[in-house]
């Protein structure tokens, strides 16, 4: 499969690169960094007003037009320049929440029980394919409180189960499905009349479960981002730092931890470009596996090549690998992706002996894997 970027889908990397140089280069970074990770709504807005948010809406709704491939391409480049926010959860819920395809409106999103980014700065908060918007907003904003974060361009929150009861009920924005809904026991969503209950529940399921996997992808291509961009930082650290009156890229084992760190990094992003051509559940999971031990590994082996002087707070490494320890918990975490991963590649290969065709994701004969 050759995953060549066409010249448009170069122009439209090599453009979010330029615009997130200009607008988010080391200094505001490390500004980011002072504050506490205090979202710059100035560049929130600049991002919507570079279609970051609204990329995969139709056009005319307002959007670009374009698809996931499009898209995961943008968020390498996010994931390359540590920039900060809950930018998957906004881009996920442009066309659900006002103001979010344009940058107005920033958006994040519970992920199981793990702590949520953002919360403090929310306008609206995604619970599978609805997001809590006024009062069930600002009662699960409430019950939240902070807790430390590893890394200190992600401010954490919190929350408990009984935050979400509130989705189904006035303040909810509801997903695309279009039925009417009523809120049900426990704040369970049921479709008013029996004849669309089971139509409107499998869409939802549907569209819950695409926005999962979607946002996994998309994490998935910023965790490749950083693993790029450590393994350049490697490279040219390596070039310059001088021991012994040698650059210490000419010794052998500098060499052998750059050369591991690219070897990490390109098949993280053929299996994060292939996933965003098929959008299958099984690739998404591989993609997001490999990309995340780029991600981490390469942040390591980076500080490693640093030496001391990696380990300090003016260093940037650190951020990247504690961003990368973030994201690997995130959004199809280690074991779920796993299991995914494990249960897909059973289904397909069929038992010795048997004459049973293999299933759609088989690799054909002679091809790659």
């Amino acid at each position: 499969m050759d995953f060549q970027l066409s010249d448009d889908q170069r122009a439209l990397r090599s453009g979010m690169r330029d615009l997130l140089d200009a607008v988010f280069d080391r200094d505001r970074m490390r500004a980011a960094v002072e504050r506490g990770g205090t979202l710059d709504r100035s560049l929130w807005r600049e991002l919507g007003a570079a279609g970051f948010f609204a990329l995969r809406l139709p056009e005319e709704a307002g959007g670009v037009g374009l698809g996931l491939p499009e898209a995961v391409l943008l968020f390498e480049e996010a994931g390359r320049a540590l920039l900060p926010g809950p930018l998957v959860a906004t881009h996920l819920a442009a066309g659900l929440v006002k103001g979010a395809a344009e940058g107005e409106a920033v958006v994040t999103a519970v992920d199981g029980d793990l702590p949520v980014a953002h919360l403090a700065e929310a306008d609206a908060v995604l619970v599978g394919a609805d997001a809590l918007v006024g009062e069930p907003l600002r009662a699960f904003v409430a019950a939240a409180r902070p807790v430390r974060s590893m890394d200190p361009l992600t401010p954490l929150h919190r929350t408990g189960a009984a935050g979400t009861a509130g989705v189904g009920a006035a303040g909810v924005a509801t997903g695309p499905a279009g039925a009417r809904e009523v809120a049900g026991p426990a704040g369970a969503r049921a479709v008013a009349g029996p004849a669309g209950a089971r139509a409107a529940t499998e869409r939802t399921t549907a569209h819950t479960e695409r926005i999962r996997f979607e946002g996994a992808l998309l994490t998935a291509a910023e965790q490749l981002g950083s693993a790029a961009r450590t393994t350049e930082t490697a490279v040219q650290h390596a070039g310059t730092r001088e021991q012994f009156g040698s650059p210490i890229g000419s010794f052998q084992a500098v060499k052998h931890l750059c050369a591991d760190m690219l070897a990490r990094t390109e098949p993280a992003r053929a299996a994060v470009y292939a996933a965003a051509v098929t959008g299958d559940p099984v690739e998404i999971a591989a993609a997001k596996l490999l990309a995340d031990e780029a991600a981490i590994r390469n942040a390591r082996d980076c500080l490693q090549i640093h030496g001391g002087m990696g380990f300090t707070w003016e260093a940037d490494v650190h951020l990247h690998l504690k961003r990368a320890w973030l994201r690997s918990a995130a959004r199809l975490g280690g074991a779920a992706a796993e299991e995914l991963l494990a249960a897909g590649l059973g289904a397909v290969r069929p038992h010795p002996g048997s004459s049973a065709t293999p299933g759609r994701g088989a690799p054909e004969a002679g091809g790659g894997g």
